[in-house]
């Protein structure tokens, strides 16, 4: 089932929590104001979902009920073009992203592959929206995109095995890890070069684990202007969904509402002859199988 956070567009600074019906959002948030939905309380985003003991499922799980009786639910039901798509999450405590995780995309920097999996850390800053503007930093002039499925924690996880870590997943989404290659590469390390405002388009829903399990298997593609270039699958990460959620947990705690940016695929612009880089007036779109897609303009900074 999909979940997103989205503002009406007669309302646009009020955000609600929405499903997917088909091709119309259906308001969650409306729902359990009228008691048509049973949950503890009335919540507005799927952060505050997620902070309710088995609150997706028990939203999910009615959900499928009122999807499949369809009777006395159009008040509650929208068109896309009458809503815009909100981030899925907002404010995360730990943002972190995925190094050298898939096999073309190392094979294409000709680098080793890892041996375990390569962590490094970004902020809540970056997060925006899907139809936001990634903004080129005056800093940089080589600013690339990078398609990534985003795992999202639901449940704290501590020291979990491989074998009981997707128990701790509430679902996936879209992100794009946007990088400031030179930055990156004369500062030699990933901090500044990924934690510019804007740097982290995600969205633009959240998929609960009960409908894609363990998010393998996956089309992953990012299109520049329409132009495809880069097209993978997730059976190419190196390690999965399970082994990094056990593994990062073995470092840090999870906390509820954490996103895990799993790594990007081949085709990046730095590698590229000649070398690509996102310019204002660009449109880059990320569909990954199963999850949608997730489109942002890119800005010259104001």
């Amino acid at each position: 089932m999909k979940f997103m956070n989205f503002s009406r567009k007669n309302s646009p600074t009020l955000v609600r929590l929405g499903c997917a019906f088909g091709d119309t959002c259906f308001d969650v948030t409306k729902a359990i104001g009228d008691d048509l939905l049973e949950f503890p309380r009335v919540v507005f985003t799927i952060e505050e979902v997620l902070q309710v003991k088995d609150g997706l499922q028990l939203l999910e799980d009615q959900l499928r009920g009122l999807e499949r009786s369809s009777s006395g639910i159009q008040s509650y039901l929208f068109d896309a073009s009458e809503i815009i798509f909100r981030a899925p999450v907002t404010h995360p405590q730990k943002l972190i992203g995925i190094g050298l995780n898939y096999k073309d995309h190392v094979e294409e920097i000709k680098a080793q592959t890892p041996k375990q999996p390569l962590l490094f850390g970004m902020y809540a800053n970056a997060l925006i929206g899907p139809n936001e503007s990634i903004v080129i930093p005056p800093m940089s002039r080589q600013v690339d995109y990078e398609a990534e499925m985003g795992v999202v924690i639901g449940r704290r996880a501590r020291h979990v095995g491989v074998e009981n870590a997707l128990d701790y997943v509430a679902g996936y989404t879209i992100v794009n890890d946007i990088s400031a290659r030179d930055l990156q590469f004369s500062d030699g390390q990933w901090l500044r070069a990924k934690s510019f405002d804007t740097f982290a388009p995600i969205g633009p829903y959240l998929v609960t684990k009960e409908t894609l399990r363990d998010g393998d298997g996956l089309a992953i593609e990012l299109r520049l202007n329409a132009k495809t270039m880069q097209k993978s699958n997730t059976r190419n990460m190196i390690f999965k969904v399970p082994d990094l959620v056990s593994f990062i947990s073995q470092v840090m705690t999870l906390e509820v509402g954490d996103v895990i940016a799993t790594g990007t695929p081949g085709g990046v612009g730095f590698v590229r002859n000649p070398q690509v880089f996102m310019k204002p007036g660009d449109i880059v779109e990320i569909e990954v199988e199963g999850i949608g897609l997730l489109r942002n303009s890119v800005a010259e900074f104001d």
